[in-house]
């Protein structure tokens, strides 16, 4: 029975040792393929967990920002997969010259294939050491709005008002205008433009203006809100109501909405008129005749 499974065993090893394909002087077999394929993910794993550890154990109790920590921990790991790679590639006995030729090869397909995706890999460096966002910020970029919530080497994952998760090429926060509304804190200032008739008090307007301020408890007591006498509209006298929140920052539409509706009911209590578009119309007289065009003839 053992003689019969060690012979099973002189069969398989027999079999992986076969030559598969031949580059240069270097055979590759299918056990080559097989131990470099294990050795990859293993090196994969481990310096997943040493990054964990950098970022998480190493450097945690440092001062550094954890943005700056994960750049760190990610680039280490980064070096150490290259050390690695090549340690993998001379233990399962692959020439690296033979490497370094097919590198080269490949070096012209990425420097006109590859473009998007090492100019997305640099942004991403760029982003995790300079900053301009971090994971919890309030960002617009192009037409996109939301909560970051993951930076990657390659992407930012943003979540936006609907609960839908966007991935942003990171290239696009270096070359484009982002807006970042909680680059500093988490507080912002919103505006509530609003108009009134001519014939109302401007200082009664500021002081119900700021009590449905003070009476909406998304709005911060400090800063202050305040209320400025913006213009003499055309057929208003617009006030501009400013308020300051932090936790209406991912949904300014809905405080808006709440300022609206208690500024309508507190107008409404104290007889403040809120005007309409209005346009004189004057006409004038003339001796000249007025034709009337009908489907079949004209009449003066």
């Amino acid at each position: 029975m053992w003689k019969d499974l060690k012979n099973i065993f002189i069969q398989i090893r027999e079999y992986l040792n076969v030559p598969i394909i031949t580059i240069s002087k270097t055979e590759i077999t299918l056990w080559t393929i097989i131990y470099f394929i294990f050795l990859t993910f293993l090196l994969f794993y481990l310096t997943s967990k040493l990054r964990k550890w950098v970022v998480y154990k190493l450097l945690a109790k440092s001062k550094i920002d954890l943005g700056v920590r994960v750049a760190v921990g990610t680039i280490f790991r980064y070096i150490i997969l290259i050390i690695g790679l090549i340690i993998v590639l001379q233990t399962v006995g692959i020439d690296l010259s033979t490497v370094t030729i097919l590198a080269g090869a490949l070096g012209i397909g990425i420097g006109f294939g590859l473009q998007n995706i090492t100019n997305n890999l640099v942004s991403g460096i760029i982003i995790l050491f300079e900053r301009p966002i971090k994971v919890g910020d309030r960002i617009e970029v192009g037409d996109i709005s939301g909560d970051v919530v993951r930076i990657s080497m390659r992407s930012t994952t943003i979540i936006t008002n609907d609960n839908i998760s966007i991935i942003v090429p990171n290239s696009d926060f270096i070359s484009s205008k982002v807006i970042n509304w909680s680059h500093v804190d988490r507080n912002i200032r919103l505006n509530f433009p609003v108009g009134v008739s001519y014939k109302e008090d401007p200082q009664k307007i500021k002081k119900l203006l700021l009590e449905v301020a003070h009476e909406n408890e998304g709005v911060l007591k400090e800063p202050k809100p305040d209320v400025l006498f913006d213009n003499f509209g055309d057929n208003s006298l617009i006030f501009n109501l400013r308020v300051w929140t932090r936790e209406y920052i991912n949904r300014p539409g809905v405080l808006k909405s709440q300022i609206y509706y208690a500024v309508f009911e507190k107008f409404a209590k104290n007889g403040v008129e809120i005007p309409f578009p209005q346009r004189d119309i004057h006409l004038k007289s003339s001796s000249a005749p007025i034709l009337i065009q009908t489907g079949e003839k004209q009449s003066s």
